[in-house]
């Protein structure tokens, strides 16, 4: 027998705020959190905009030692999972260790790290490279920080799949904790790409906005977007059983219904053509939740503000939800946070919750122009209030990769 899952605890830092309530907050105000870089001289590139992190000391959190030897992808995935375990209430002394596991994984890893040491490297000589430049570029120290952290010992599995890493990392913690491997988990993803070799490489690619106005960098579905926005930051969830978080006395935030995931068998880079992989995932997800397309009220999207991917993810939602398609509310709120690769899913499905909790849908903000191929109800600019049942998110990434996940109002 397949069992219920629900979420219990939330933890995110990124560029609209350092914890679930302040961000959410700013996310339904329509506040824009992208502005110049200042990681690094942008001199050389043009591209000039990006969704940093602000006003967070690492210290408040972590001793300096830990700091000093770990990647930045690591000390962000770990601080959004240390709110997530203090905001669930948790103790040791509520599960097995061996019955916890970590699904936290990013997009790329440890780029600062490589970045640093492959130029040691090139100036220096191997010899010269640093004792952490292995253990600090490897997507799976993300969980392993956590699991040293929290004393967890179940299985630690990253789900690597480009920007819709986080949310199959949900899916996957999801169907373990279901289908009776794990009682819990955390879930979710962090990315720390915003440097020279990560900027440099998606401009290469011609993928992110030239724009040097934060209010037009990204904005998701407009009919003058022409890219998008990187960013950066991190959001564990933790899943657990519906039956041990009603035995501990667990705050609900939310259930956890239905999980799809699908390959586009396509390009590398570009979705296919008729939304075929989008389409089946989002299909998979409502079959496997047991849902009518018309019972979905909410959609946060992929949306990353690029040509192809809004007009393509439009066409799916439509093919997938027909005629209700229309009734939704859809939002990108990558117009606020820019793109956080591999950490964004988690980071969305966390608003999703809150949406859920709150009946505030989240705005596209920095939309002007009606776009004809992109001409759903996306929510533009402005929050709304609106009872929601069921809120998906919708996430897709370099590979052909499609991630859905559907939550529902918890209700017993």
């Amino acid at each position: 027998m397949k069992r219920r899952v629900v979420i219990t605890g939330l933890g995110t830092i990124n560029p609209v705020g350092n914890s679930v309530d302040e961000s959410f907050d700013a996310i339904i105000k329509g506040e824009n959190g992208l502005g110049s870089i200042t990681h690094f001289d942008t001199g050389k590139l043009n591209i000039s905009i990006a969704g940093q992190l602000k006003n967070i000391n690492f210290e408040d959190y972590l001793d300096k030692k830990e700091i000093k030897r770990s990647d930045k992808v690591m000390i962000v995935g770990t601080i959004a999972a240390m709110q997530a375990y203090q905001d669930s209430g948790l103790k040791d002394t509520d599960y097995d260790p061996y019955r916890f596991g970590i699904f936290v994984t990013s997009g790329i890893g440890g780029l600062d790290t490589m970045q640093r040491d492959i130029s040691v490297l090139a100036h220096r000589g191997p010899d010269r490279i640093s004792p952490f430049f292995i253990p600090n570029s490897i997507i799976n120290m993300v969980g392993g920080m956590i699991s040293i952290k929290f004393k967890v010992k179940g299985p630690n599995i990253p789900i690597v799949t480009a920007c819709s890493a986080a949310t199959n990392a949900i899916g996957e913690a999801f169907r373990n904790i279901r289908d009776g491997y794990l009682d819990l988990a955390f879930a979710g993803g962090a990315e720390a790409s915003i440097n020279e070799s990560g900027v440099g490489g998606f401009a290469a690619l011609k993928a992110l906005s030239t724009e040097t106005d934060p209010n037009k960098a990204s904005r998701p579905f407009d009919k003058e977007r022409n890219g998008f926005v990187m960013g950066e930051g991190a959001g564990v969830l933790i899943l657990e059983s519906l039956e041990s978080a009603l035995k501990r006395k667990a705050k609900i935030y939310a259930e956890v219904v239905g999980y799809g995931s699908t390959s586009d068998a396509f390009h590398m880079t570009a979705p296919d053509n008729y939304a075929d992989g989008l389409t089946k995932a989002i299909e998979v997800t409502l079959e496997d939740a047991n849902v009518k397309p018309e019972q979905v009220d909410y959609i946060n999207a992929h949306g990353t503000s690029t040509l192809l991917n809004d007009k393509i993810e439009t066409l799916g939602i439509k093919r997938a939800f027909k005629d209700h398609a229309y009734k939704l509310n859809v939002s990108s709120t990558k117009g606020a946070t820019g793109h956080m690769l591999g950490a964004t899913g988690a980071v969305e499905s966390i608003f999703c919750i809150k949406a859920l909790q709150t009946s505030l849908i989240p705005p596209t903000i920095n939309y002007v122009n009606f776009d004809p191929e992109c001409d759903l109800n996306y929510t533009v600019n402005h929050s709304v209030k609106r009872d929601i049942d069921y809120a998906m998110n919708i996430n897709v990434g370099f590979g052909g990769q499609n991630a859905v996940v559907l939550y529902k109002k918890y209700g017993e």
